[in-house]
Order: structure tokens, then C-alpha cells, then sequence
């Protein structure tokens, strides 16, 4: 896979990905970097957070059916969030993998109660 190509696909995964996501729930993710990467023979977007739920990295690869997979990493453990999600469902996706989870409430607690200022 062409190196030129591997880049144009991770930098318009950052731009939907940025374009797409509210600003605070971007900012939740405590991101670090974003790459260019192969995964799993895939042009892809590494994303290194630190999020309530995952600390380490986040996976964006185009698959074949243009859809993107995401995919959690931690060590050389990688776990498959979904296999068919569309860029406008990216943030939602990652955030609820990495961040607030599928219960709202049981999140703004955790959240609340990590407050410096609770």
C-alpha cells in the first residue's frame, strides 16, 4: 500500500472525525497525536487518548465496503468497537467506547465525581 495513499485516508478521517465531533466531547478524549498507520492491511488513523473508559490507542481503518472499523488498543491486545460505521458516526462510536459508555447517568457521576473540584 502506497504511502502517499495511507496518508490521505488518515488525514480525512481527522478532518471528519474533527469536523463531526463537538469540540468538548474531543477534548474528553485527552487526545496526544494522531498517525497514519496500516492496520490489519487497511489505510487507517491511530489516535492515542486517554479516556474515562480506555487509555491507549484508537484504531479508524477504511475497510473495503467504505465503512470504517474501530478498533481499541491496549498493549498488543486490539479490540474490535465495530466493523461498519459511517464517518458522520464516528464521534459517537469512539466516545461511548472510550469516554461516557451507554448509560449517561452512571457517566456524568464517574465524571462528576472526578471533578478537581468535587
Amino acid at each position: 500500500m502506497e504511502k502517499e495513499y495511507v496518508i490521505q485516508i488518515a488525514q480525512t478521517i481527522q478532518e471528519q472525525l474533527i469536523g463531526l465531533t463537538p469540540m468538548p466531547v474531543l477534548m474528553s478524549w485527552g487526545i496526544a497525536e494522531f498517525a497514519a498507520t496500516i492496520f490489519k492491511d487497511l489505510p487507517a488513523l491511530r489516535i492515542k487518548v486517554n479516556g474515562l473508559l480506555h487509555t491507549g490507542y484508537v484504531i479508524i481503518a477504511l475497510n473495503g465496503s467504505d465503512y470504517y472499523e474501530v478498533y481499541l488498543l491496549k498493549g498488543k491486545d486490539a479490540e474490535c468497537v465495530n466493523e461498519e460505521v459511517c464517518y458522520n458516526e464516528l464521534g459517537d462510536v469512539i466516545d461511548r467506547a472510550i469516554e461516557c459508555g451507554t448509560d449517561k447517568e452512571e457517566y456524568e457521576k464517574i465524571a462528576i465525581s472526578n471533578s478537581p473540584n468535587y
